[in-house]
């Protein structure tokens, strides 16, 4: 793993290339690059099909440094962070997959640079932004000295956070900063529409039919599994390798 644009990122290469864009793969919130995508055999699916793969750490994620402030964990700041990543990869075009807020980060990617994204998959999108049911303050109070949170929701948020320990601060940061910039949806401006891949008992992505519609008939894959379940599933690692296959 190396340090790349800030963030730390893994670069696995084929043994056997084809002629296809790299790919970067980006991880779900509390989660890291290796969780979601080496771990679940998909970044090695990828590169045994030709692929070379790209798999960062999220700020705050996995062996990444903290965002030092909100500001620099909102949707369009770890956009570029990952533009970042890409760019120091040397890769001028790309395909990308994300699940959850990894999708939601792509969406960014591909509404802040469309002529660089090519073919995506985006798992596990929530059409609604979590996040602004968040009680930010009562997260930080809780973070800080475990005040408890009044609101069920905050409270299982927060619960989810602590839980990584001294990574808490550096996660309820990113919670504050991707409520301030809540997924809103909008064209999509990239070369292909995207291929959305949800779990069917997946409540977090329930609507999402209707996003995939509005942006003219892109691709709807439903997979067994819940929410955290789908990633390491085989029928989601299937639906991706074909969303991206050329």
């Amino acid at each position: 793993m190396r340090d790349r644009g800030g963030l730390a990122a893994r670069t696995l290469t084929p043994a056997r290339p084809v002629d296809a864009p790299p790919v970067l793969l980006v991880h779900g919130f509390g989660s890291d690059g290796a969780a979601d995508w080496i771990d679940t055999g998909t970044a090695a699916a990828l590169t045994g099909a030709g692929r070379t793969v790209v798999v960062p750490d999220l700020p705050g994620h996995g062996a990444s440094p903290a965002p030092r402030t909100a500001a620099d964990a909102t949707a369009p700041a770890l956009a570029a962070a990952l533009l970042a990543v890409m760019d120091d990869a040397g890769a001028a075009a790309f395909d990308i997959a994300g699940y959850s807020l990894g999708a939601r980060i792509a969406w960014e990617i591909a509404a802040t640079a469309p002529g660089r994204v090519d073919r995506s998959v985006l798992g596990g999108l929530s059409p609604a932004e979590p996040f602004t049911a968040v009680d930010v303050a009562a997260l930080h109070r809780h973070v800080a000295d475990r005040t408890p949170c009044a609101d069920p929701f905050t409270a299982a948020v927060a619960a989810m956070v602590t839980a990584h320990g001294d990574r808490a601060p550096g996660l309820a940061r990113c919670v504050e900063g991707l409520r301030a910039t809540p997924f809103a949806g909008g064209p999509w401006n990239a070369k292909v529409l995207p291929v959305f891949v949800v779990g069917e008992n997946d409540d977090l992505t329930r609507g999402i039919g209707d996003l995939a519609e509005g942006l003219g008939g892109a691709g709807l894959v439903t997979v067994p599994g819940a929410h955290h379940e789908v990633p390491g599933g085989a029928r989601f690692r299937e639906a991706l390798l074909d969303a991206l296959a050329r």
